[in-house]
């Protein structure tokens, strides 16, 4: 079984000018503890193609199977983690504060409250804001801000991690420094990860396999393997095999468009 199905996914919205079609009959599927990026020109539908995974969007044809579930299933057994470009901390919650707060609102806080806090710590410890745990959102940077939303998005430990261009607002320096964090993050704690990005290069260093989207209405114009030896580095960018898959996905893409 597919840990996860995307299966002949459709989007429409209605606009004044009339119907607008987004997503054109996707399908691919998703092994467990498999790290995916999605690619595709800008406004394809790649972060509705997100959504509509982690049921934040109902499809307008076809389905998604979690684990040979629906997704409102996968929803009620917190199966999704989210992370998003902006970390939206609440700014009056510390750090600790903010990675507690799922935990509270979906009523783990009942338990004891030593345990909840070991794992607190412990995820901020995986992420390496540990020692910030008792400063609040203004006083971080931009990279400490999004190590923080990811660990709150594993606080409950959902089974897949849905991403969307979650480096996309920090310099490059700091993103290269993140995406090697996210690498180590993922294979410590082995979870499922769908990573939206506009980046080549950043979803060939990261990914197991890459889903090319064409423009809008968007289809899958391929699927892309990427066998490149684990764990990665950032040196790994300089190698003959690294700039052959980013050539191969640069050429889809621009078939594809």
């Amino acid at each position: 079984m597919n840990f996860i199905e995307v299966n002949k996914i459709s989007q429409m919205y209605k606009s004044k000018i009339g119907q607008i079609e987004v997503l054109e009959n996707i399908n691919f599927s998703v092994q467990d503890n498999e790290f995916i990026s999605i690619i595709g020109p800008s406004g394809c539908g790649k972060t509705t193609l997100l959504r509509v995974i982690g049921g934040l969007l109902k499809p307008t044809h076809g389905e998604i199977l979690i684990k040979g579930r629906t997704v409102d299933e996968a929803r009620k057994n917190k199966e999704f983690g989210f992370v998003f470009q902006n970390p939206v901390l609440l700014p009056w919650r510390t750090v600790l504060g903010n990675v507690r707060l799922p935990l509270e609102i979906i009523g783990i806080n009942s338990s004891p409250r030593e345990k909840m806090n070991g794992r607190i710590m412990e995820l901020l410890a995986l992420v390496g804001i540990i020692d910030f745990k008792d400063n609040y959102p203004h006083q971080l940077s931009g990279g400490m801000q999004q190590r923080a939303a990811i660990a709150r998005a594993l606080s409950f430990n959902p089974s897949i991690l849905l991403m969307d261009e979650p480096f996309g607002a920090l310099d490059e320096i700091t993103r290269d420094r993140m995406v090697l964090e996210l690498l180590r993050i993922w294979e410590s704690a082995k979870h499922t990860i769908v990573f939206v990005t506009h980046s080549i290069r950043e979803a060939v260093l990261l990914s197991d396999k890459i889903v090319i989207l064409s423009k809008r209405p968007a289809e899958i114009i391929g699927i892309l393997k990427v066998d490149l030896p684990r764990p990665r580095k950032t040196s790994l960018r300089y190698t003959e095999e690294f700039l052959s898959l980013t050539k191969k996905a640069h050429g889809l893409l621009d078939d594809g468009n």
